[in-house]
């Protein structure tokens, strides 16, 4: 009677993993997206290929868990090209948000846009722990405030630290209020539609600019894409001072493609250019000024804010 239910257990079980999806169609779609949009062509090409040859081979064959074939997957991909914004997934439910055009992707926006606190600490010290760059079109009535309330700091301390990414478009915004003029921040290129573009700071969208004021940047390990851009693209302008760990290394954005049924791939489509360096912090990560491990990193940002509002007092 046990082996019976058991049999009958794992036939269900079967049944409900393998009743929605054709493995040769989620993996002859997931060959041809990697193949047309895939950031560098050859790496798609050698990814098409390499699913192709795995499929015919039946390597797949006995995964009937969608979730392990979108690991397996996952992995051949990252084997050609170990690009940490490449990722397959198995989420119905976020699938037809995507088809639907969620501006969230079907994720749950972050509490209060990724404004976690927004403080001045002792001696006029400014501190935003910031959880992610949400696009600044649905962010602003949070981020104005903060960025006000910021602004009027003798030295500001961004926490990255536990921030995985996010807009381009709030980096801009926040790096407005730092630059005086209009600075070109960074160049993307895009594969699909072979285009080049541009992200440069406005002073004219923000209430106040201090060019001047100490910036510092903290990161963590965790660190990553739009996160690590901010702190790359401040410290090769010479406009902060970045404190903590190498970041996570992903300088590729791209956004979730639909595979098949409830299967979807995050795509890289596109590589930074930063305007200084003309290259980005794909694979290797931001480098920190100063290298201290995470949980060291505020104090260490505090103790060099106070030591530069000092100087500037007794100038």
């Amino acid at each position: 009677m046990k082996t019976q239910l058991t049999t009958i257990f794992m036939c269900f079980a079967l049944s409900v993993y393998g009743q929605d999806f054709d493995k040769h169609s989620v993996v002859e779609r997931l060959a041809d997206i990697m193949y047309n949009n895939y950031v560098y062509p050859e790496k798609g090409a050698a990814m098409k290929d390499l699913l192709m040859s795995n499929l015919n081979k039946g390597i797949y064959s006995e995964l009937t868990d969608p979730k392990a074939l979108c690991r397996a997957l996952e992995a051949d991909l990252r084997s050609v090209m170990n690009d940490k914004h490449l990722r397959v997934a198995y989420d119905p439910t976020r699938v037809e948000a995507i088809r639907n055009r969620d501006p969230y992707g079907g994720r749950k926006p972050l509490a209060n846009h990724g404004f976690e606190e927004v403080k001045v600490l002792e001696g006029n010290i400014g501190y935003l722990d910031l959880r992610g760059f949400t696009d600044i079109r649905f962010a602003e009535e949070v981020a104005l405030p903060a960025m006000a309330k910021l602004i009027e700091a003798d030295a500001i301390i961004f926490d990255l630290r536990k921030n995985g990414g996010g807009s381009p478009s709030m980096i801009r915004f926040i790096c407005s209020y730092l630059f005086s003029e209009a600075t070109h921040l960074n160049t993307f290129y895009w594969r699909p539609s072979n285009t080049f573009t541009e992200t440069w700071s406005d002073p004219g969208m923000v209430s106040k600019t201090r060019p001047n004021v100490p910036i510092y940047i903290l990161t963590s390990s965790y660190t990553f894409s739009a996160a690590e851009e901010f702190a790359y693209d401040l410290k090769h302008l010479k406009r902060a001072t970045v404190i903590g760990e190498v970041t996570g290394g992903g300088a590729h954005p791209g956004g979730p493609m639909v595979i098949t049924g409830g299967f979807y791939v995050n795509v890289p489509q596109g590589r930074a250019i930063n305007p200084v360096t003309k290259t980005n912090w794909e694979g290797t990560g931001v480098k920190p000024h100063i290298e201290v491990p995470a949980d060291e990193a505020l104090q260490r940002a505090i103790d060099l804010a106070r030591k530069a509002i000092s100087l500037e007092v007794n100038k």
